[in-house]
């Protein structure tokens, strides 16, 4: 079986290819916009300029039978672009479906879909989880972006026989993440007191180690084709729980200050970080069961495990 990876250079795209190309009997073509030199012996590479372009011809002559397609324009906090949505469509919407296209004409069979949570929104009340079939309802360009997508797919499995699969994750950790997690390490290791002692909200997460081994479930699994799925560690959290179980991965015990969230959150939203305290305070929490049931899938590495390989990986690498 020959595999299609694109966004292999990424966090979650790095961690398919290093499980693919140890996988027995699996061919791994990446589709890189430049060079890379770090790449697993035995991985062919295709170029892809522009995500846009027409694919066809060339990919034809790699001829793959399934591809996984994590490469995307990224969510980020302070976008810059002059229509945010037209630049995540042109990328999330238009290069999906023409990858995709070409994909089927070259005789793809599969194709998975890496996409977001954000598309069922952006928070949940406590104990009501969102659900895979849920109706979607983004609130952001990044989110509307990758609905889109997933409603092109789904009517080019329709139009074309290929098989789609849709994975939502939720916010993922593990070894090498960046962003709010890595400053929420750096921020328990040095010692700094923080005032998130009294939150009592919900959040799922997902370790990298398990979204990457349901990917790999649903490249061959066949009561994945056209299905969408929620990924979760099946082990939702406050985030006061989290930074005590993340310190204590850490070997630095968390120094939390009991401030009442409806104060951060007034407090937050004062100095325009209304989003950011909406992921501290807020819950956000995903009902894994359609993904059990259907695949016969559960996380395999425990919340704990991943937390103390993030933190292992951060205290060798991190040289702030």
């Amino acid at each position: 079986m020959k595999v299609l990876l694109t966004g292999a250079t990424g966090f979650v795209g790095r961690a398919v290819l290093d499980v693919l190309s140890r996988s027995e009997g699996v061919r791994v073509v990446v589709a890189l916009r430049k060079a890379a030199s770090d790449l697993p012996a035995g991985v062919e590479t295709y170029s892809i300029y522009d995500l846009t372009d027409d694919q066809s011809s060339r990919l034809s002559a790699h001829a793959p039978d399934v591809v996984v397609h994590c490469a995307s324009r990224v969510h980020v906090m302070n976008d810059t672009a002059a229509d945010p949505l037209a630049e995540f469509r042109r990328v999330n919407v238009d290069g999906t479906i023409a990858l995709a296209r070409a994909a089927r004409a070259a005789g793809a069979k599969r194709f998975i879909f890496i996409s977001s949570i954000k598309v069922n929104g952006e928070g949940t009340l406590a104990g009501a989880p969102y659900r895979a079939d849920d109706t979607p309802k983004p609130t952001d360009p990044y989110g509307v972006s990758k609905l889109e997508a997933e409603e092109g797919l789904l009517a080019l499995a329709r139009e074309t026989g290929l098989e789609v699969v849709i994975i939502r994750p939720v916010l993922v950790y593990g070894p090498g993440v960046k962003a709010n997690f890595q400053s929420m390490m750096r921020w328990l290791q040095r010692g700094i007191p923080l005032p998130f002692g009294a939150i009592n909200n919900r959040r799922s997460l997902v370790a990298l180690d398990n979204l990457v081994d349901l990917v790999m479930t649903c490249i061959e699994h066949p009561a994945a084709a056209n299905q969408v799925f929620l990924v979760s560690d099946g082990d939702d959290m406050s985030t006061t729980d989290l930074l005590r179980r993340m310190g204590h991965a850490l070997g630095k015990p968390a120094r939390l200050i009991p401030v009442p969230a409806q104060l951060l959150q007034a407090g937050a939203r004062f100095l325009g970080k209304g989003a950011l305290s909406q992921r501290l305070c807020g819950s956000l929490q995903v009902d894994i069961e359609k993904t059990r049931r259907l695949l016969g899938w559960k996380p395999p590495v425990s919340t704990d495990v991943a937390l103390r390989a993030a933190a292992r990986h951060f205290q060798e690498n991190d040289k702030r």
